[in-house]
């Protein structure tokens, strides 16, 4: 691995050599280069995955994105530009004339660098600005057997909180009131309230209690609240975790559901809240049953599950004989990196979750998959802002 760095900062530098000739400038670059290597080193070596401190695994990736992929970037560009030098050559070679172009190459290396500039600067504004840049997306859906006393029911979808990547729940005040602006007649959480650590949601309750919404706030577990990527001290502590998790969030005023159902009732009419536990691909956790979060509930009711894995939908939800109208996953961040423009949306992301954002509907059942509200890992958001979903039945 360093050895692949190395040539990643022996090719980067012939693009500095090919901008300037200032050695102060040359001398300068190696000098912070080795400095951020060395830092970075520091950090993996003395990482100690028995910490409960999150802030060690944002600093190690917040460095990677702000320093080492910028570099890989501008790599692309050097090696389109060392492709068409090759191409050059052979020509020279079979017609001996000379061709060397030296300001088309000092433009590909002026254009390299400044493409990992560019990436460097939107990293440092997504972990400073872009996980508080929370949007409010609309989703309007209807269905035929809607009882009317639910037709402009708003339902609020908030996921993937991931409460131990923040280090101050007041910058988080605003997102909260942003809630509380939409009218929710029920707010829904999609699991993934903690890293690892029901004490991570501690400091936060406050905060959370005071989202509003009248006919109450539901949650599920996520892959992570299971503790899972923790490192626990014994078993009996980490069997606690969720018992904790869950009594912290009723502080919150939120109701766990766990592979069962609630009737939302208005005016002797009624809807049906589903709760599973997680469900997803392997390697990660297969506790969601379906069937038994189903039992009790009418055939023609309309359902509303929450699920914390999109996968589940396709693997399990939309192949089930009882009809469930609307499914409410998480989950994938977006990866917390990509477009989300209004005619182009894209992730690397979209490789591992064909249903990674959005709407979907498949044989008449409907998935949404919210962008999430916080963070993992990389402190930030670049181009996919932290969501807030609304939702409302016509």
């Amino acid at each position: 691995l360093l050895a692949v760095f190395f040539i990643i900062e022996i090719y980067v530098y012939q693009a500095i050599r090919n901008i300037t000739t200032n050695n102060y400038i040359r001398i300068g670059y190696w000098v912070f280069t080795l400095l951020a290597y060395g830092i970075i080193l520091y950090w993996i070596l003395t990482f100690n995955r028995a910490s409960r401190d999150h802030q060690q695994i944002q600093l190690m990736v917040s460095a990677m994105m702000i320093f080492v992929l910028p570099k890989l970037l501008s790599v692309i560009f050097l090696l389109i530009g060392d492709f068409t030098r090759f191409v050059e050559f052979g020509f020279k070679y079979f017609t001996a004339k000379e061709n060397y172009f030296p300001e088309r190459r000092k433009f590909i290396s002026t254009t390299a660098l400044a493409a990992a500039g560019i990436f460097s600067a939107l990293a440092i504004d997504g972990i400073i600005f872009g996980k508080y840049r929370h949007t409010v997306r609309k989703v309007k859906l209807r269905f035929k057997n809607l009882p009317e006393n639910f037709k402009g029911y708003k339902i609020v979808q908030i996921s993937d909180v991931h409460s131990g990547s923040f280090f101050n729940p007041q910058k988080l005040q605003k997102a909260i009131d942003l809630i509380n602006e939409q009218d929710a007649d029920v707010v829904l959480f999609t699991g993934d309230m903690v890293n690892n650590y029901a004490d991570e949601f501690k400091p936060f309750i406050p905060l959370f209690k005071s989202i509003k919404a009248k006919d109450g706030k539901f949650s599920i577990l996520g892959n992570h609240d299971y503790g899972d990527y923790g490192a626990w001290n014994s078993r009996e502590e980490k069997a606690q975790n969720i018992p904790t998790l869950k009594n912290y969030q009723a502080e919150a005023g939120f109701k766990m559901l766990r592979n069962e159902n609630i009737a939302l009732e208005k005016n002797g009419e009624k809807i049906y809240l589903l709760g599973v536990e997680n469900w997803g691909i392997k390697p990660f956790p297969q506790y969601g049953d379906l069937d038994k979060a189903l039992k009790g509930v009418p055939e023609d009711a309309i359902k509303v599950l929450m699920s914390h894995d999109p996968t589940h939908f396709d693997e399990v939800v939309k192949k089930h004989k009882t009809h469930v109208h609307l499914t409410l996953s998480g989950h994938t961040h977006g990866m917390q990196f990509g477009l989300d423009l209004k005619n182009i949306k894209w992730s690397p992301v979209k490789f591992k979750y064909k249903k990674w954002a959005d709407l979907y509907e498949s044989e008449g059942k409907y998935l949404y998959v919210n962008r999430g509200f916080g963070v993992i890992a990389y402190p930030g958001r670049v181009g996919i802002n932290p969501e807030i979903t609304v939702i409302e039945l016509v």
